[in-house]
């Protein structure tokens, strides 16, 4: 793996793209061998290699016409294959891209997953819901309808869109910018989240602000608040901490709870 990486860094720093290693890493990457963002010790750390060789794929490859049946296509970067011997389940006109993992369990309805995403075991990507490039989807995930997840490619350091196992975001909700979603959270639908939405707890006698971070557990809806500009006060778009799951060992039936208790849309 080190020699690979060495071999992809070479390549993006002379311009000489190594097509061997491009190759060999779009594999890792579409197997789950190896994923652009991981959890070390409690922190997303972004294997901004892995960025660089795709990003090198996609200066590489040619243009390409193909199909799959009747569905054809005309692109750089071809269909996810192996499906059912990788466990996922794709419902057409459903859309997963080569260079993108997905664990065992997963459905993806009439969706679209882009290159270098990875879903966790057992989530659910429903429908015109969109998993961008490179984010990071946990297990036991539900996208709602319409969900948009953000990706990103450029810059490299950059930290892809990550929600964490458990978490549940409610339908047309969009997510971007490298906001992480913590494990169990439940966004409402309708709910924006950039790097710069205020998240505003108000669950206690004084707001407590988060930003690019969704806490654990938390139950979130779309809010707005004032803001005065020199043309008068308008009210901005943020995002209320209205509550916390409780714990529970039966996640459905934590989920199904909260959803009743705070009058959440989904």
């Amino acid at each position: 793996m080190q020699d690979l990486k060495a071999r992809i860094e070479n390549s993006w720093e002379s311009g000489d793209a190594d097509a061997d290693a491009v190759q060999a890493v779009m594999e890792l990457l579409d197997t789950g061998a190896v994923r652009v963002a991981e959890k070390t010790s409690g922190e997303w750390v972004v294997n901004d290699w892995l960025k660089k060789a795709i990003l090198l794929c996609f200066r590489t490859s040619k243009m390409v016409e193909g199909s799959y049946g009747d569905y054809r296509y005309h692109d750089k970067i071809p269909l996810k294959t192996r499906l059912a011997e990788q466990g996922v389940r794709l419902v057409p006109p459903g859309t997963i891209r080569f260079g993108a993992f997905l664990e065992p369990g997963c459905i993806v309805m009439p969706g679209y997953v882009n290159i270098g995403a990875y879903v966790g075991a057992g989530s659910m990507v429903d429908t015109w819901a969109t998993v961008g490039s490179c984010a990071q989807i946990g297990k036991g995930v539900h996208l709602s309808g319409g969900v948009g997840i953000g990706g990103v490619l450029e810059p490299l350091s950059a930290n892809p869109v990550i929600i964490e196992d458990g978490a549940f975001i409610g339908s047309r909700s969009i997510v971007v910018e490298g906001v992480v979603v913590e494990e169990g959270a439940v966004i409402g639908a309708g709910t924006t989240l950039t790097s710069s939405t205020p998240i505003i707890d108000v669950t206690g006698s004084k707001e407590v602000i988060h930003k690019g971070r969704v806490p654990a557990n938390c139950v979130v809806v779309p809010g707005t608040r004032p803001k005065t500009f020199p043309a008068g006060t308008y009210d901005l778009q943020c995002a209320l901490i209205i509550g916390r799951r409780k714990a529970s060992t039966d996640r459905k039936t934590s989920l199904n709870d909260v959803l009743r208790e705070f009058a959440v849309s989904v």
